[in-house]
C-alpha cells in the first residue's frame, strides 16, 4: 500500500492508505455528505476565537481498515466529542464505526446520526448520549442553513465541551422554496421584478440540500447565464420530486408563471411502473436534465468514459425514463476553499459557464420550437443498427422497436404533424420498407436504390464548420468523404424513408468494420 493525501472531490482507492493530514482536536464532526461539510466549514468562520478546536472530515475518504486506523491514531483518539452523520447505515462504514465504539468505551462522547431524513435506530443506538439529544443534533444537520449550523456548534460546546453558549432549537426549512440570492425569505415577486417582459420563464429545479448547505453559487451563475440567453429564471429548491407535497408546490408555481421550459438538476426518475401513462409534470413543456456532476472537472476531462457510474445512472439512464432531454454537466464538485480552522478542504459544486451557456441556448431553442405549428416541424426517428446486419435494425432486448416507432408515427399524425401518407400496418412492414433502400449491409449496398442523400458540397460545408482538430481527427481515422462506402455519384447516401416530413432512418455504421472495435458501443 501507498500513503496518499486525499484530493478534494476525489477518493483514494482501496489499495492505498488515505491521509487526511489533520492534527488532533477536541471536537471532530464526520459527515458523509460534502454539502453538510461545506456548510459547517462556512459556519465555523463565525465561531468565537475561544471555541474548542474542531476538525471536519468525510468518512468516505477513509474507507479501508488501514486508512481508518491511521485517522484514529492521528486525530480521533484525542477527541473529546465525535459526531458522525452517515448515509446508508452502519454497513457503509462498518469498520470505522467499530473503532469509534472502542473510543467511546474509553470515554469519548460519541454521537451517531443518519445522513438523510430516515431514522436509523441501529446506528443511533450506538451513541453515548440520550436519544433526544442525538435527535436534536440530527435535526440541526438535516434542516441545514447557516443558523442551524451555528446552533449545532453552540449546542455541542455547551452540552459536552464545558462552554456556556446560548443556543436555539433547530429551525425547520420548507421542503420546497423559491430561491433568490439577494433575499433571505424570497417570494415570487422578487424574481418577477428582475424579469424582462415577453421572455419565457425557465424553472430551475435543484436539491434543497444545496440551499441547506449554502452551496448555491452555481445556481446564481446558471441564473445569470439563462438571463443572458433571453430567459427569465425561476430557481426552486426541492427536497424530492417524488414527494407529492413538493411536486404539488412546483406544479402550482409552473402554472402561475406559465413556465415555458423546466431545467432539472435533481437525479433519478419520477416515473412509476404502477402509473406508466402519468406525465411527470402537469404542465406539457420540455424538461431538460442539466447535470450537476459528482466528480471533479479534471477527473471528468481525463476520463475516456466522461461521467462516472453514479452520474450516468442518476442523471442520464433514470431521467430518460421520464422522457427528459439529457444535456450536459453544468457544474462539478471541486475545491472551493481551505478551512484552516477545521483543517478541511471545502468541496462544493463549481459552475462551468461554457456548458451552462450551451444548456441555456438549448432551453431557449426548445421554447422557440414549441411556438412552431406542428405542421411545420421536421421530426427524425433513428433506429439503432448494431451489429450492422439488416436483421438487427431496431434491435432491442425485450423491446419491439419497429412497433414503437410505428406508434410514434401514428401519434405524430394524430397531432397534426406533416405526415400525409399511408403508414405501414405493422413494425415488420416498416422494416421491410426500410430494407428496400440502402442500409449498412456492404454486400448489397451497390445493388439497392437510395431515396435520401446529401450533396458532397453540402456535406463539406457542414464538416468545415467543425474545429480543425476535429476535422483532422476524422480524416486521419476514416479517410476522405469520397472514399466512404456511402458515397455514390457525388452524394452521401442516407439510409431511411420519409413519411411526409417525418423521417425514419437507420443509424449509420461506425466505421463499416474498417477499424476493429470501432463499431462497439461505448
Amino acid at each position: 500500500m501507498h500513503l496518499l493525501r486525499t484530493q478534494p472531490g476525489g477518493f483514494v482507492s482501496d489499495d492505498n492508505i488515505a491521509d487526511l493530514g489533520q492534527t488532533p482536536a477536541e471536537l471532530v464532526i464526520l459527515c458523509s455528505g460534502d454539502s453538510s461539510l461545506a456548510l459547517l466549514a462556512e459556519a465555523a468562520q463565525q465561531l468565537p476565537e475561544d471555541y474548542p478546536s474542531l476538525r471536519l472530515a468525510n468518512p468516505m475518504q477513509v474507507q479501508n481498515h488501514a486508512s481508518v486506523d491511521l485517522y484514529v491514531d492521528q486525530v480521533l483518539q484525542y477527541a473529546k466529542v465525535i459526531l458522525l452523520s452517515l448515509h446508508g447505515g452502519i454497513g457503509y462504514w462498518r469498520y470505522g464505526i467499530e473503532r469509534l465504539v472502542q473510543l467511546a468505551e474509553r470515554g469519548v462522547t460519541l454521537i451517531l446520526v443518519p445522513g438523510d431524513d430516515r431514522p436509523d435506530p441501529e446506528l443511533s443506538g450506538l451513541s453515548t448520549v440520550p436519544a433526544e439529544q442525538g435527535e436534536r443534533l440530527w435535526h440541526f444537520l438535516r434542516q441545514g442553513g447557516r443558523h442551524n449550523a451555528l446552533q449545532l456548534y453552540r449546542c455541542l460546546a455547551s452540552q459536552w465541551l464545558g462552554r456556556d453558549y446560548a443556543w436555539d432549537e433547530p429551525q425547520t426549512l420548507p421542503r420546497t422554496a423559491i430561491y433568490h440570492p439577494a433575499h433571505s425569505s424570497p417570494q415570487l415577486s422578487h424574481w418577477q421584478a428582475d424579469w424582462l417582459a415577453g421572455q419565457p420563464v425557465a424553472a430551475l429545479l435543484f436539491y434543497r440540500s444545496h440551499l441547506q448547505a449554502a452551496n448555491t453559487a452555481f445556481v446564481d451563475v446558471f441564473c445569470q447565464r439563462l438571463q443572458a440567453a433571453g430567459l427569465n429564471p425561476l430557481p426552486i429548491a426541492v427536497a424530492s420530486l417524488k414527494e407529492p407535497g413538493c411536486l404539488a408546490v412546483v406544479e402550482d408555481l409552473l402554472d402561475e408563471v406559465q413556465a415555458g421550459v423546466i431545467l432539472n438538476t435533481t437525479g433519478f426518475a419520477q416515473s412509476s411502473p404502477e402509473a406508466p401513462h402519468l406525465r411527470p409534470f402537469r404542465r406539457n413543456i420540455p424538461v431538460i436534465q442539466a447535470i450537476c456532476a459528482q466528480d471533479n472537472e479534471p477527473g471528468w476531462r481525463d476520463s475516456e468514459q466522461g461521467l462516472g457510474p453514479r452520474d450516468l445512472a442518476m442523471h442520464i439512464a433514470l431521467p430518460e425514463l421520464d422522457g427528459r432531454i439529457i444535456s450536459r454537466p453544468i457544474s462539478f464538485k471541486d475545491l472551493a476553499w481551505r478551512s484552516e480552522r477545521s483543517q478541511s478542504d471545502v468541496v462544493c459544486y463549481r459552475a462551468q459557464p461554457e456548458r451552462m451557456d450551451f444548456v441555456a441556448e438549448l432551453a431557449k431553442r426548445w421554447v422557440e420550437l414549441a411556438s412552431v405549428a406542428n405542421a411545420h416541424k421536421r421530426i427524425a426517428l433513428i433506429l439503432a443498427n448494431y451489429p450492422t446486419r439488416d436483421g438487427r435494425i431496431g434491435n432491442g432486448v425485450g423491446l419491439d422497436t419497429p412497433a414503437a416507432a410505428l406508434n410514434i408515427l401514428r401519434a405524430l399524425q394524430s397531432e397534426g404533424y406533416p405526415l400525409d401518407c399511408a403508414l405501414p400496418d405493422t413494425g415488420t412492414e416498416l422494416i421491410q420498407q426500410l430494407l428496400g433502400g440502402v442500409s449498412n449491409d456492404l454486400d448489397s449496398l451497390d445493388l439497392r436504390p437510395c431515396l435520401q442523400s446529401l450533396a458532397l458540397d453540402e456535406y463539406l460545408a457542414m464538416f468545415n464548420d467543425l474545429p480543425e482538430a476535429n476535422r483532422q481527427a476524422v480524416t486521419e481515422r476514416w479517410g476522405e468523404p469520397h472514399s466512404d462506402p456511402m458515397f455514390r455519384n457525388g452524394r452521401m447516401m442516407i439510409a431511411g424513408l420519409l413519411f411526409g416530413l417525418p423521417f425514419v432512418g437507420v443509424h449509420r455504421a461506425r466505421g463499416f468494420q474498417r477499424v476493429p472495435g470501432a463499431g462497439y458501443p461505448s
